[in-house]
């Protein structure tokens, strides 16, 4: 394949423009989805995708915006599962399964009832990335902006309550604050990039970098770094080859992040899961 060949894509305004959500978008779940993977609830992406499927079914049947009634939803959702999870009676892998599902099953029962009110559920589902719009591109900005602000300002207290949430409230971090506040940036954050990747694909794009990231380093700050980098590089990778390859966007872009994480597997062996084990040791250092 020639140089031009490589190039001809980026002609079309329509493959810039999901070169640059796919990007953004794989940046930003990366960077949330370092305290996804370290929390242990790896599985709420894939959760509250399918319970933020609900709110577009009532978004749709009620006539409000999408993102606003969808978002709501999801963050209902979200609040909910923290809500039963601090109760610690209850596992969160088993209230993300209770919640999420039933939330989903609701919108599948509103659609099949009443209609989806002229909009394609379709797209919610597997993602359609060649048909996002510059607002599209602005919204999944401005929500990557807003997570990495919230990271940045909220470094100590987010690291504090990921590693050791009950030392962490008994020394004054108001940690059901912070939880809240980053299961806002986590909804956000899969509302926003659904479009790219669809409800089935985005927990993937949630976990892959962060795990790979943990495989490669064992510190927390160099771990949200390369998971963020690594995101962004499997988006773009991602989209061009499934230009080239003929093969939809939101897959090409998990199965890139996947042969990554085999490759990087393969190559550090026991040393990335030695660094995977280390890296609590030092955070629970640097938190003290």
């Amino acid at each position: 394949m020639s140089f031009d060949e490589l190039l001809r894509p980026f002609e079309f305004e329509f493959f810039v423009n999901g070169l640059t959500v796919a990007t953004l978008a794989g940046a930003l779940c990366g960077l949330v989805g370092v305290y996804v993977v370290l929390k242990g609830m790896s599985y709420i992406g894939h959760g509250l995708s399918h319970a933020i499927f609900g709110g577009f079914a009532a978004s749709a049947l009620l006539g409000v915006n999408f993102f606003l009634g969808a978002g709501a939803w999801g963050f209902a959702a979200a609040m909910m599962i923290n809500g039963v999870t601090r109760r610690r009676a209850i596992g969160s892998d088993a209230a993300i399964g209770v919640i999420t599902t039933a939330s989903f099953a609701i919108g599948v029962a509103l659609i099949k009832r009443y209609g989806s009110g002229g909009k394609n559920p379709d797209s919610l589902l597997f993602g359609q990335i060649l048909g996002v719009s510059d607002a599209d591109v602005w919204l999944l900005a401005a929500v990557t902006l807003a997570a990495a602000l919230v990271v940045f300002f909220l470094y100590r207290p987010l690291l504090f309550s990921t590693f050791d949430p009950e030392v962490a409230e008994v020394s004054g971090v108001a940690t059901g604050r912070v939880d809240a506040l980053l299961t806002l940036v986590l909804a956000a954050s899969i509302l926003a990039t659904m479009t790219v990747l669809g409800v089935t694909l985005v927990a993937a794009a949630l976990v892959i970098p962060a795990v790979v990231a943990r495989m490669l380093t064992d510190s927390f700050g160099r771990m949200l770094i390369l998971a963020t980098v690594i995101g962004a590089v499997c988006g773009f990778v991602g989209m061009n080859l499934s230009y080239h390859l003929d093969i939809p966007s939101g897959p090409m872009i998990v199965l890139t992040g996947a042969a990554l994480f085999a490759a990087v597997f393969i190559s550090t062996g026991r040393r990335g899961l030695r660094r995977a084990g280390v890296l609590h040791e030092h955070s629970g250092a640097l938190t003290a």
